[in-house]
């Protein structure tokens, strides 16, 4: 994708929190490339995926014009969260990574639910269980995660 001028500061550098733009299109293009768009899954599934948790580390500045890349990975997914290893790049440059952790929740009530069945074969292909997960924020858990 191309970065426009919109995009960044007067500098020309992009702005920190437009890397999260550019990871959700590109999660959400993965799940199109499987199948399942944004709507779709709200109309006939009646489900919703939103971002519970999301580490960053910023590695080199996008710039006004470049044209990036940017990756998105099933790394672990559990019965009703999953999460993506996603990377920004600029040929051969990492600009940016994240682990970006969403829950399947219900579209009318937002509450967590597990994933249908279809999703999940279609999802899950090469993601590791959930029930291993490490702690990656630094701070330790206080209650099992229940999503």
């Amino acid at each position: 994708m191309r970065v426009y001028y919109q995009d960044t500061d007067a500098g020309g550098v992009v702005f920190h929190s437009t890397y999260l733009d550019f990871l959700e299109r590109a999660r959400m293009e993965w799940m199109r490339s499987r199948g399942f768009d944004a709507r779709q899954l709200a109309s006939r599934f009646r489900l919703v995926f939103i971002v519970r948790q999301l580490e960053i580390a910023y590695m080199k500045p996008a710039l006004l014009d470049d044209l990036v890349s940017v990756s998105a990975v099933v790394e672990k997914m559990g019965r009703a969260q999953l999460t993506f290893a996603q990377e920004v790049r600029r040929d051969d440059d990492t600009l940016a990574r994240a682990a970006v952790n969403v829950a399947c929740v219900g579209a009318e009530d937002l509450k967590p639910m597990p994933f249908p069945e279809e999703i999940r074969l279609s999802l899950a292909g090469g993601a590791k269980p959930m029930t291993k997960e490490k702690v990656q924020a630094g701070q330790p858990r206080r209650h099992p995660n229940r999503v």
